[in-house]
């Protein structure tokens, strides 16, 4: 059960007027014991970003309760107007998808977040200054294998973000910034060669290799705006044919 407690009363005075504010301390009691109100507000509120599917996380302090709801409001940055995310009001849990109402890779946005419980609101916390562009990590590329008498041929899939084209279709993240990826090969779990792929290409033929024998590839996606790149796709393996007698 918990309470509002308005305190004692404080003066505050502006150093560049000189005007005299008033303000008062509130306090909120738990479990029998008065804190701050910011004691149960949001901790750590930041963007999480992979493939511009952009999701806001928060920690719960330690002083709330399990019964505890979140709001979530977010902008771009330059106005002045804070917007409520619809999906994220009176929730319980600690993230939020932002996606949708962050979907624009130009712009700058903020995010912010206040608990209640019992009728009794924390104050706002703010996220930093958030753009997917910058910020989107990448997952690694779907990949698929096919054996020809003249080599391994690998074909790729970029990952793809939570966007939709006005016909349905999903965005790849290649159509949101340019990427590459790296194909590695392979043979008795030891590294024999690498492979660069431009994104807009989407199968790659590796010849002169040994016939029966069993190559292993994985593949990273890499974003050429600051290097960054995914972890290594699942291991896929495929044995070459046999040389004709």
């Amino acid at each position: 059960m918990c309470m509002v407690i308005i305190s004692n009363a404080c003066n505050v005075y502006l150093s560049s007027s000189q005007e005299k504010m008033s303000c008062f301390m509130i306090l909120v009691s738990i479990s029998g014991k008065e804190y701050p109100l910011d004691v149960f507000a949001p901790q750590e509120v930041k963007f999480h970003s992979l493939d511009y599917r952009n999701v806001l996380h928060w920690k719960q302090h330690a002083n709330s309760t399990n019964d505890q709801q979140y709001f979530v409001q977010w902008k771009v940055y330059g106005e002045k107007q804070w917007t409520n995310a619809k999906e994220c009001h009176g929730i319980s849990r600690l993230l939020c998808d932002l996606s949708k109402e962050t979907s624009d890779p130009r712009e700058w946005y903020y995010a912010r977040v206040h608990a209640a419980n019992s009728g009794t609101q924390s104050p706002w916390v703010l996220s930093a200054r958030f753009n997917p562009k910058w910020e989107t990590s990448v997952s690694p590329p779907t990949m698929k294998l096919h054996v020809t008498e003249k080599g391994i041929v690998v074909r790729l899939k970029p990952p793809r973000s939570p966007h939709r084209r006005p016909n349905g279709s999903w965005i790849s993240v290649r159509r949101l910034q340019r990427m590459s990826f790296t194909i590695h090969l392979m043979q008795s779990d030891v590294d024999e060669e690498t492979f660069e792929m431009e994104g807009c290409v989407k199968q790659l033929l590796i010849s002169d290799l040994s016939p029966g024998t069993t190559y292993c590839l994985t593949a990273e996606s890499r974003l050429h705006l600051l290097n960054r790149r995914s972890t290594r796709s699942p291991r896929a393996c495929i044995t070459t044919l046999r040389a004709r007698i």
